[in-house]
């Protein structure tokens, strides 16, 4: 296994289909745009075409870099959607937002046809929990379409992920996983400036799991890739506060302040606006000195 003591560089750019993505010294905020009726935090809040484009303008308006929209929860013990049904859910969206975002559009799917469709409407963003093995299909798209990847590990499927996940070294184990798919995606022949890696929060990890890897996060730069953590909301918050009921914001932005601590390039985040503030006083008050 490789050693993660060794040093590293931290990547500064992200290749996408036909835009690049420069990351300075805070990380760029990718929204999300649940298209579903099931997500765990705003499951049905903006499950209209309508709603969900207002919603990712609304976005983008207060400073997100990217935009990511799904038509599939991916939450746990959720059942999967048949690739007509996402279709039917994120192909409006994408078409409502086309020519009136500036940012990029990320489509969040495992599905080769849903990303097809969303990159014929201009995603420059593969978004795969799968880490791009859940469908055949995907790679080739992903290689034909010349999208940013980002490729992510799960332990199990949504179905089964939190049913007693186990590692002997969490942060090894998931670096040497991602190692393997970044060097099977460049194999393939996907360009190694698209790609961008993410551990996987909440995907087959347990709290502690959770906190390990997020505490743990720089060591993941010695890939070489951009990273994405998406702790937005997550269950592991609930468990350190101490409650499921109470407001999980406050809790995301101090994981967010955390990450931006460790120069992670990419959050992946439900709100927008008060990150995007905590983050820039964090910055102005020498958090990241």
């Amino acid at each position: 296994m490789e050693n993660l003591s060794q040093a590293y560089s931290i990547a500064k750019t992200w290749q996408l289909r036909t835009k690049s993505l420069e990351f300075g010294a805070l990380p760029a905020l990718m929204a999300i745009v649940n298209v579903t009726p099931d997500s765990f935090s705003d499951g049905g809040k903006f499950y209209s075409p309508q709603a969900a484009a207002d919603q990712a303008l609304r976005l983008e308006d207060e400073g997100a870099s990217i935009l990511d929209i799904g038509g599939e929860s991916t939450r746990p013990y959720s059942e999967p959607v048949a690739a007509d049904d996402e279709l039917r859910r994120i192909v409006p969206v994408l078409e409502l937002l086309q020519d009136r975002v500036k940012v990029p559009i990320s489509i969040d799917t495992s599905k080769a046809s849903v990303a097809q469709a969303a990159v014929d409407l201009g995603a420059e963003i593969i978004n795969d929990v799968t880490g791009l093995t859940g469908d055949p299909a995907m790679l080739e798209v992903a290689v034909r379409s010349g999208a940013g990847i980002c490729a992510m590990h799960m332990q199990g499927t949504p179905q089964t992920m939190q049913d007693q996940p186990h590692y002997q070294d969490v942060v090894q184990e998931i670096y040497e996983y991602l190692r393997e798919r970044d060097q099977s995606l460049l194999a393939a022949g996907v360009d190694a400036n698209k790609i961008c890696l993410d551990p996987g929060i909440g995907f087959g990890k347990t709290h502690q799991h959770n906190l390990r890897l997020l505490q743990q996060s720089h060591a993941f730069h010695r890939l070489g890739r951009p990273l994405l953590v998406g702790h937005s909301r997550k269950g592991f918050i609930a468990h350190v506060i101490g409650s499921k009921e109470r407001d999980r914001l406050y809790g995301t932005i101090g994981v967010s302040l955390a990450l931006a601590q460790q120069k992670i390039q990419v959050i992946r985040v439900h709100d927008i606006r008060p990150i995007r503030e905590a983050l820039q006083l964090f910055a102005a008050a020498g958090g990241l000195e």
